[in-house]
Formats: structure tokens, C-alpha cells, sequence
């Protein structure tokens, strides 16, 4: 206890702190608390998802018929709002015991509505009078945390008449209780195959950036120890009063990194992206983590430092360093290489876009193996080239001698930005592939004339366009049958409406009652000829119609957009059917009316407000909405993950620009001998590039391979095709590149000043 409070004294005390320990202080707290911050988000992630998915059970309902219950009687449906839908479920009690759903306190009564906290902040945001328009009933109150799974959860109960439900048949439930047993992993296996990649690619340099910072004035922290020896201390208390000089750093920043993760969890329902949403009480990491990260992350610190005495021998007359080290062991690194090239190997096993719980924990697993393999294979790689290297130019051959006398320490350095490079490249091609997955939906002219869509049934049809007509700026209503052409074995999806609703589906040009139009798909089907049997197809009841005889003057029409559902469908107007029943089915009923076509909306779902589920309201374009969505949803989590790379590069960099600093420092007397024999002061700038810069490039060339290689699997798993982005990934790289260049340009003001000649006459 002495020798750690001998320590603790010379960290802290004894006089006024040199810069070089003070910066070291700095330096080593500032990386621990980043640490600290980092570690404990990713531990609070398994109680996050378990109190989640404990929720989402707890609510899930039981319709196994249970002997003396009354079941409650239930209807769900999920009208579109916007860009987001919502859930509803109208329930009616059968009974004084028909159980209640959690988060009520009882039932609603016919025409209430209790809904989740987030839609209640959404209804009562500047915009929520548009989603108010498209829910029924008024609202009476809000949901508890129990009866929703997660925080951003767009939910809300409906009270109605047991008859209404009853009407609906088999489409309706029976519910006699609430709640089913939560088995299962706690983390889904793509939240894993997400989030360690992620937190290895964001941990691993603020490790480095520790070991670095901790590693700073260690000649001066030597000829400490060395006059400590010469005091009386034999060489296990100098070790331990090292390890006591590094925990100060690590103590101050634990503390820093627990009180941000306290300010981060009051604020984390506010700060997170892409409108996501959580129970802060939720977010809190199990206890044996926090013990765990607790001692652990410190002991990094400690550890470094004891790390970095391994081949120094500390005499009560001076230091004493081994000479160069020992050939670096390799089957550990490659063995942790090869463990996550079997892990993705493994994937492929598994079936193209089968991305099931083995195939996620299997790619979680081989990323993180392969990022800290390709970590630890770059100090054995850059020792095995520079060993080979000779001749060349003056700065050339004096980076390459010191590179061969001591290539890991800078090496280790370069390997935090290796993994931040192969992280990145990994993120930046899984988001590109997907983002090029989203096609850009282009709507047919005709949808700015009718803007409204109203979801209904061949049975409300009439009581629909009744409704509808009535509201404020409507100038038609133009009803549209959805069919299904069975011809042989083939089937083809038709639609029967005026020119107005087919014009929304499609671009028909110029169409007339009795025309016929096919809208020809990529894969190059033809419309069906001859006689065809007409059926409907609604909530999975199968229904015939009469036959119908395709016309030969069938238009073909082709398909601007080949994301649109049109695509491939038979578009008929009621002329072309002389006069054939229909058999009952679901319909569109497009509305066309005057004004903006947002505030046309909302005045046809007041309109409709009453019918329930049995109107939908929506924007005839609505699918527009949701691709923007999906579209904006990706480039804003490739910008957060960019920026996020970006920070850790830099912290990278700085660990770079330390590790710079230390070694001129150290070879100060060196460099000085070979300025006063005049070698110029653009040969020594040169070498320290060239000594930065050697580990760099192997480095972006493993982490290029590396990230690549993390790609492939996942998005073949997620069964989408890989795309390159070479700017972006020419970008990364120079990013790098540039970084080696600010390092070298920062240290030059120093080499500066430790080649002058009283440098030299000062030793």
C-alpha cells in the first residue's frame, strides 16, 4: 500500500507536474472516459432488448379458449398515417371478466380511444390534426409503459359494440388472456450481427489510444524509477509504484465515462436517431458488466504501462532496454484471423437471404474476430516487409532502419486505424447496397388528378363514395375493383375502373369506357386471350365470377416504373365487361377534388372517420411516401455512422500524433547529432513520413481486404448484391492518407526545436 501511495504522490504531487505528465494525465483520462462511454451503451443493449421483448410477450394475446372467461373480442388493422403506421385494435368485452390488455385500466367504451405515449405526442405536435383526421373516435387517454414493447410504438385501442366485431367473422379474435412465456435470446441475432461490429469498430482505437497515452514520458518516468531504485526500492515496488502512477488517469477517467453515461441516459429519448425511441429506464447495463468494466477497463491502463517495462531493466544508475526484440509469435494472430474467416465461411452454408439467428451470430462473431485478427496481424506483417527493404534514399533508409529495430509500437498505433478504415468500408458497402436496393418510385400522371385512395369493400363501397362526395373540396369519386383473371393455370391481377382510377394505376395514355389496357412487367408476360374466368381474392377467401372473353383490342401499355404494383395487371373499364356482374371484392375508391391534396385527405378521412377499418384513407401515391422514408432512413444512418467513423479516426490520428511526439522525444540526442553532422532538416521530416507512413499503407491495404471481406457475407445473407462505392472508398483511404500527413506536419515545429545545436550541448 506504500508504494501505491508513493505512486498516487509522485501522479499527483511532489511539486509541479512537468507537461509531458500532465498531458499524459490528460491524455490517459480523456481516453479511459471515451472508453467507459463506449462500453457501457453496448452492455445496457441485452437489458434494452430483454426488457423489450419481456414487454412484447407480456402483451402478445392468448386465444386458446380458457374455461370461465369471458374473451374479449378484438379487431386489429393498420391505416398508414404519413410515413408511418399504426396500430389499432378495436376490442369489445363479452363480459364482467373478459380481460383487459395491459396498460389499461379498463376498457374503452364504444367511440373512446386510448392510445400509446408516442402517438400522443405525434397527435399533439404541430402536424397532428392530419393524423387525428384518419383515427376514429376521440381520445381519452394514454397507454402505461406495460402495453407497449417499445417507446416509438404507434398503437392505440378503439372501444366498439361487440356486434361490430362479431360481423367480421373469422377476420376478428377471440382473446382470453394476456401474456405468453419470453424464451429466447434477449438480443436478436441481427441486432448482433449489428451492433459488435460496431462497438469493435469504435472500441478497439480508444484501446490503442489508451495504451498509447499511457506509454507517454516514458524515458522521464523511467530515470524516475531508476531514482527511486537508487533510494532503496527493489524492482517489484518500482513496478508498482508505475502501475500506481497510471491508475490516476484510469480513476479520473472512469469517473468522467460513468457521469456521461449518466447525462447520456437521462437525455437518450431525445438524442437518438431516425426518430427511434426508448424507455430510458431501460437502458441500463447489467450489473456484472458494470463490474466488469469497471476493473477491467482501468486495469488496461495499469497493464499498458507494466506493458511497456516488459523489456526494460530499471538500475538505481539508469535504464537499461534489451536489445531488439524477439521475432513476434504468429499462430495467435493468424488464429484469430482464421476464426473469423471460418465463422463467415460458415454463412456460406446457410441459404442466400436466410438471415436467421445462426447466420446473424455467426456474422457478429466472424466480424469481430476478423477486425481484431487483422488488428493484430499488421505489427507481425509490417516486420516481416521491412525486413526485406534496403537501399534508397537517405530518409528512406533511416525509417526503415528504426522501423526495423522497433516496427510494433507504431504499428499497434496504425492498427486502431486500420479497424476504424475496415469498419467503415464495411458500413459504407452494406448501406450503399441497400440504398441502391430502393428504387425511386416515379407515380403515374394520373395520380394528381384523383390524389385520394379510400381501402373499403365491394359491401361499403356505396355508403364510401356517399361519404367521401360529401366532403369539403371533392369534385368525383372513382370506384376500382380489384380481380384476379384466371386463365388455365395462369392467374393475372386486373383492376375494373373509370379512365380516372386507371390512370392512377398506370400511364394508359388516352382511354375511353370499353378499353382494356395490359401493363407489361420486366419479365415479359403476356396478357391472357380468350375466355377467362373472373374471381376475387379478399381476406383470403377465394371467390368465382363469371367468365369474360379478353377483348383482341387488349392496349398494351408498358410499365414506366418497375417498382409500381401495376405492374403486369390486366386494367379494364366496365365497358369492356358488357355488363358482367362482378363477384364482391376489395375496392379502391380514388377521390378527385379541388385544393392541396394533404388537406383533401384529411377532409375525406373525417368524412370516413366513422366506417373504421372499413375505410382506409391514404394518398393515391402513398407507396412515395414510404420509399423517400426508407430512402432518407438510410442516408441518415450512413451520415451518423460516417460522422461516428470520422470521430474515432481522429482519436486514431491523435494516438498517431502521441506516438510521433514520444519518439522524437526519445531521440532527441540522435536527432540532434544528425543535424550537427548536417544532415538537413527536410531528410529527418522525410523519414519521420516515410516511418508513419510504410505502416499506414499496409495498414489501408489489409483493412480495404478486411472490409470487403466482412461485406460479402452479409449482404449475401441479406440477399442483396454488392455494390462498390469507389469514391467513397478512395475517399476513406485518402482520409487516412491525410491523416499520416497531419501527424507529420504537427511534429515538425518539435523536430525543429530538438535538432538545434544547444539541444545537443544541453545533454
Amino acid at each position: 500500500m506504500r508504494d501505491l501511495a508513493l505512486g498516487l504522490r509522485l501522479a499527483v504531487g511532489g511539486g509541479r507536474m512537468s507537461g509531458a505528465a500532465l498531458l499524459r494525465l490528460a491524455m490517459t483520462a480523456f481516453g479511459i472516459a471515451l472508453a467507459v462511454a463506449v462500453l457501457l451503451p453496448a452492455a445496457a443493449v441485452h437489458h434494452l432488448a430483454d426488457a423489450r421483448a419481456a414487454r412484447a410477450a407480456a402483451i402478445k394475446p392468448v386465444t386458446e379458449p380458457r374455461a370461465g372467461v369471458a374473451p374479449l373480442l378484438t379487431y386489429s388493422w393498420y391505416p398508414s398515417v404519413g410515413e408511418d403506421f399504426v396500430t389499432l385494435t378495436a376490442v369489445a368485452a363479452t363480459g364482467p371478466g373478459s380481460p383487459i390488455p395491459p396498460g389499461l385500466a379498463h376498457l374503452p367504451a364504444p367511440g373512446e380511444l386510448v392510445v400509446s405515449p408516442e402517438l400522443a405526442a405525434k397527435l399533439a405536435s404541430p402536424g397532428g390534426d392530419s393524423m387525428r383526421a384518419k383515427l376514429p373516435g376521440h381520445v381519452v387517454g394514454q397507454l402505461s409503459r406495460d402495453g407497449v414493447a417499445d417507446a416509438g410504438d404507434l398503437s392505440a385501442y378503439y372501444g366498439v359494440p361487440a356486434a361490430r366485431i362479431q360481423a367480421e367473422g373469422d377476420r376478428g379474435a377471440a382473446v382470453y388472456a394476456f401474456g405468453r412465456p419470453y424464451t429466447g435470446l434477449g438480443v436478436p441475432a441481427v441486432m448482433l450481427a449489428i451492433v459488435l461490429p460496431i462497438a469493435a469498430v469504435l472500441l478497439l482505437p480508444l484501446l490503442i489510444f489508451v495504451t498509447t497515452a499511457s506509454r507517454m514520458g516514458a524515458a522521464q518516468r523511467e530515470r524516475r524509477l531508476a531514482a527511486l531504485r537508487l533510494l532503496g526500492l527493489d524492482a517489484r515496488q518500482v513496478k508498482r509504484v508505475a502501475a500506481a502512477e497510471s491508475l490516476v488517469g484510469a480513476g479520473i477517467g472512469l469517473v468522467a465515462g460513468l457521469g456521461f453515461f449518466a447525462v447520456l441516459r437521462t437525455f437518450i429519448a431525445d438524442i437518438l436517431p431516425f426518430g427511434l425511441r426508448i424507455f430510458p429506464e431501460d437502458f441500463v447495463p447489467d450489473w456484472p458488466l458494470v463490474v466488469m468494466i469497471v476493473l477491467l477497463v482501468p486495469g488496461l491502463a495499469v497493464g499498458s504501462a507494466m506493458f511497456g517495462l516488459r523489456r526494460t531493466i530499471v538500475e538505481p544508475l539508469g535504464v537499461v532496454r534489451q536489445g531488439k526484440p524477439m521475432r513476434r509469435r504468429m499462430w495467435w494472430r493468424w488464429a484469430l484471423t482464421a476464426a473469423g474467416v471460418l465463422f463467415l465461411a460458415g454463412t456460406l452454408l446457410l441459404d442466400r437471404g436466410n438471415g436467421d439467428t445462426a447466420g446473424g451470430l455467426a456474422l457478429a462473431a466472424g466480424s469481430v474476430f476478423l477486425l481484431v485478427g487483422v488488428a493484430a496481424l499488421l505489427p507481425w506483417l509490417v516486420e516481416r516487409i521491412v525486413e526485406r527493404l534496403h537501399g534508397g534514399s537517405p530518409s528512406w533508409q533511416l525509417a526503415i532502419r528504426r522501423l526495423q529495430l522497433d516496427s510494433g509500437t507504431a504499428s499497434r498505433v496504425v492498427s486502431g486505424l486500420v479497424v476504424v478504415l475496415a469498419g467503415t468500408i464495411l458500413i459504407q458497402g452494406v448501406l450503399t447496397s441497400l440504398s441502391g436496393s430502393v428504387r425511386q418510385q416515379t407515380p403515374p400522371a394520373g395520380a394528381a388528378t384523383a390524389p385520394v385512395r379510400v381501402q373499403t369493400t365491394a359491401a361499403h363501397e356505396a355508403e364510401v363514395v356517399r361519404l367521401a362526395a360529401s366532403a369539403a373540396g371533392v369534385t368525383g369519386t372513382h370506384p376500382a375493383r380489384n380481380i384476379v383473371i384466371q386463365s388455365g393455370q395462369e392467374q393475372t391481377y386486373g383492376v375494373v375502373g373509370d379512365c380516372v382510377a386507371l390512370k392512377v394505376e398506370a400511364d394508359v395514355g388516352s382511354c375511353a369506357d370499353g378499353d382494356a389496357f395490359f401493363v407489361v412487367p420486366d419479365r415479359g408476360a403476356t396478357a391472357p386471350v380468350g375466355k377467362v374466368r373472373l374471381q376475387s381474392r379478399y381476406h383470403d377467401s377465394e371467390v368465382n365470377g363469371p367468365e369474360w372473353t379478353v377483348p383482341s383490342t387488349v392496349k398494351v401499355v408498358p410499365s414506366g416504373d418497375p417498382a409500381k404494383a401495376a405492374e403486369g395487371q390486366l386494367l379494364v373499364t366496365p365497358g369492356a365487361l358488357g355488363g358482367l356482374a362482378l363477384p364482391g371484392s376489395s375496392v379502391a375508391v380514388y377521390v378527385s377534388g379541388t385544393g392541396d391534396p394533404r388537406t383533401l385527405t384529411d377532409n375525406v378521412a373525417r368524412a370516413l372517420n366513422s366506417l373504421a377499418w372499413n375505410a382506409a384513407v391514404s394518398k393515391s401515391d402513398y407507396l412515395d411516401d414510404f420509399a423517400a422514408r426508407d430512402q432518407r432512413m438510410v442516408e441518415s444512418f450512413r451520415s451518423v455512422l460516417i460522422t461516428a467513423s470520422l470521430f474515432v479516426l481522429a482519436v486514431a490520428a491523435m494516438s498517431l500524433l502521441m506516438l510521433s511526439i514520444e519518439q522524437i522525444s526519445e531521440r532527441r540526442r540522435p536527432l540532434a547529432a544528425l543535424s550537427a553532422a548536417g544532415v538537413p532538416i527536410g531528410v529527418l521530416a522525410r523519414g519521420s513520413l516515410w516511418q508513419t507512413a510504410i505502416p499506414v499503407v499496409v495498414g489501408v491495404v489489409l483493412a480495404v481486404a478486411a472490409g470487403l471481406g466482412l461485406t460479402a457475407p452479409i449482404l449475401r445473407l441479406a440477399d442483396r448484391s454488392m455494390i462498390i462505392d469507389v469514391p467513397a472508398l478512395l475517399a476513406l483511404a485518402g482520409a487516412t492518407v491525410a491523416a499520416v500527413l497531419l501527424v507529420t506536419g504537427l511534429t515538425m515545429p518539435l523536430l525543429r526545436q530538438v535538432t538545434r545545436l544547444d539541444t545537443l550541448r544541453s545533454e
